[in-house]
């Protein structure tokens, strides 16, 4: 059996009427394809962030950088970058509008294994149905038929799919007004001292990269960003005694790329196993060996009105990983 094909068999479907699908993705697919023409070039995923899988660069923090360079901060004066060279010596003139607006053209050679590529095999009458607003919202939008939000590449679990056009953009409508709610489980690093919250960190731009900060002098092009948060239980490693874990419920009120991940690393609790954000000082236990961040839950109404909740089990790599843990009893 080929990659693709055991990708495809892993994905399961949830919940399935005329016009919704819920499916449960697994970790390693990709929702839609690169529309990013500098992985076509030859730049590395360590070059581009998530652009391997998301098409955008990986959001940095300006109070807390995941990884600065001194050549990192000779590219950047005064808010502004300055024309660079990757690694492996692809220019930004090669990245087509990297250097203007942080965005790259279109990659229609793509040809990754990805939801869209399964639902375009399962369902090939979603092949319209996207987006109406033209660049407004991307001129890769016919690269994502049917998908009305997303999971980065290694985050597992509940996508949820509109299967026609009036689908779609009830959807989209439900989701400008917050009316989807979705609730995730990870477990990051520490323990903490508020047990909930909630953060409210804007993401913008700075450069090509995209950004979160809490003040500053920079003109960025914030978009607010609100995570909420409940520590569930604390976990100690008892071969690795200095190793403290926390699991969390976590609930976004907006859906920014890399929000939830940014957002806890922010506050000093990064997910475990995040190659992006976790930082060097942070590592990734070996029989783990991918983020642990899975989108559990997903409520909404659809056009009928009765709310429907569906639920997903953490993938068995997860719970056998909790498992091996020592959960803390208090009091």
């Amino acid at each position: 059996m080929d990659k693709s094909s055991n990708n495809y068999a892993q994905i399961k479907i949830i919940y399935e009427d005329q016009d919704f699908l819920i499916i449960d993705k697994p970790s390693g697919l990709l929702t839609h394809p690169v529309r990013s023409l500098a992985h076509a070039k030859g730049a590395s995923p360590e070059d581009l962030g998530e652009a391997t899988s998301n098409g955008t660069h990986p959001v940095r923090s300006l109070a807390r950088p995941v990884r600065e360079s001194r050549q990192d901060k000779k590219n950047v004066v005064d808010g502004k970058s300055r024309a660079f060279t990757l690694s492996n010596g692809t220019s930004p003139e090669d990245l087509g509008e990297a250097t203007s607006n942080g965005t790259h053209p279109v990659n229609r050679q793509d040809k990754s294994e990805s939801v869209v590529g399964w639902l375009l095999e399962k369902y090939p009458e979603i092949a319209n149905v996207r987006d109406k607003y033209g660049t407004s919202v991307g001129e890769w939008t016919d690269l994502r038929p049917g998908i009305v939000h997303r999971l980065d590449r290694e985050t597992s679990g509940l996508l949820l799919i509109a299967k026609n056009q009036p689908a779609f953009d009830y959807l989209k409508k439900l989701f400008a007004e917050r009316k989807i709610k979705k609730t995730y489980l990870a477990l990051v690093y520490g323990h903490f001292k508020n047990k909930s919250d909630t953060i409210e960190t804007p993401l913008g731009k700075f450069g090509t990269r995209q950004t979160t900060r809490t003040h500053g002098k920079h003109d960025l092009k914030e978009k607010f960003a609100i995570t909420n948060y409940k520590v569930l239980k604390e976990f100690i490693d008892l071969e690795l005694p200095e190793t403290s874990y926390s699991l969390l419920e976590i609930s976004p009120m907006t859906g920014r790329t890399h929000q939830i991940r940014v957002h806890l690393q922010s506050i000093g609790h990064p997910v475990v196993c995040d190659p992006l954000y976790a930082g060097k000082k942070h590592t990734c236990p070996t029989e783990l060996g991918r983020l642990f961040l899975h989108a559990q839950k997903l409520s909404f109404a659809p056009f009928s009105g009765t709310s429907i909740s569906v639920e997903s089990d953490l993938p068995p790599i997860l719970e056998n990983f909790l498992s091996k843990l020592t959960a803390i009893i208090k009091d």
